[in-house]
């Protein structure tokens, strides 16, 4: 009696071409990254009935396929480039090719079997890209100002008419990002909520919406872990009695870190929190670190619960 054979598909993204590989047979195929190789790619998998398709996540150049397979009822999983490199790493593959790369895609949906989430619906989508546009206006903002401190004369009113225009359309940014939220009932009694909290405001509520849709729905220790901000044991040789936090999302994480700056200022819980740990003789970076997880586990409550922000909050959801 034949055995039926699971088929998993890799497939590597890039701006221009999409390369695939299938498991177990071998097989490789090169399709280009545009609508007509998207569709064909689409007839191929259906052709395939693939148990599983990994792609890479690559700043946007995945979405269009990602998109069509979601479309086509096809199971695609978007994973994290590092997660796949560690893989890689340690299965003893260290060369770097497209064609090895989409190989290894399709083995790590073999060997770990990410999970496979639904595409992202067109408000979802919407408010997404102007969180992205948002970071990358700021991005630019900051690159003009540390230019402006060493500008010769000649160069200066450019930039100073740079930095406004920019400042400007993050103002236009956030006003659109407000309006999408208020669109959509579900995400304004999420906004409102998490904005509640001394420290947070609409930029932080933004992201954490797109960014972490999970906020509310895990528990403090899954949430945590998941941002990065969940200390790990680092008993190894000589290092012994050191917990350090890895991993999660940076984009998260950064933005949380600079809510926690705020809220250790003007939250009167994270504050007295900072200052105990502080006083108990922790190093300020440590102490920050861990008000950042305090600040998330509330939050995550706040959501879980339904409950606006309160200096009595709960934490243990």
């Amino acid at each position: 009696m034949n055995q039926i054979t699971s088929v998993f598909v890799g497939i590597d993204v890039s701006k221009a071409v999409l390369d695939v590989a299938v498991r177990p047979s071998g097989t490789t195929l090169r399709f280009s990254n545009d609508e007509g190789g998207i569709k064909a790619l689409v007839a191929e998998m259906n052709a395939l009935a693939p148990a599983l398709i990994v792609l890479e996540a690559t700043g946007g150049f995945e979405t269009p396929s990602v998109a069509a397979l979601a479309a086509a009822n096809l199971p695609a999983a978007v994973v994290n480039p590092r997660q796949v490199r560690d893989f890689a790493k340690s299965t003893g593959k260290l060369a770097k090719t497209d064609t090895l790369d989409a190989a290894i895609l399709a083995h790590f949906g073999e060997a770990i079997g990410p999970a496979v989430r639904p595409i992202k619906d067109a408000d979802l989508q919407a408010l997404e890209a102007l969180v992205t546009r948002h970071r990358q206006l700021l991005e630019m903002l900051t690159i003009e100002q540390n230019r402006l401190s060493m500008a010769s004369s000649q160069t200066r009113k450019d930039i100073l008419q740079h930095i406004a225009w920019l400042k400007k359309r993050l103002k236009d940014i956030d006003e659109q990002t407000t309006r999408c939220i208020k669109a959509t009932p579900l995400w304004l009694v999420k906004d409102q909520l998490l904005q509640s909290v001394p420290g947070v405001g609409p930029v932080t509520s933004s992201i954490l919406l797109v960014a972490l849709p999970e906020l509310g729905k895990l528990n403090r220790r899954k949430i945590a872990a998941l941002v990065g901000v969940a200390p790990f044991n680092c008993d190894s040789g000589t290092l012994q009695g050191k917990r350090r936090v890895w991993g999660g999302r940076a984009q998260v994480r950064s933005t949380l870190y600079m809510a926690t700056l705020v809220a250790v200022r003007f939250n009167a819980v994270i504050r007295a929190f900072y200052r105990r740990l502080c006083q108990a003789g922790k190093p300020p970076k440590v102490a920050l670190t861990a008000c950042m997880r305090k600040l998330l586990t509330i939050l995550n409550t706040m959501l879980k619960t339904n409950t606006p922000w309160t200096q009595s909050a709960p934490e243990n959801a």
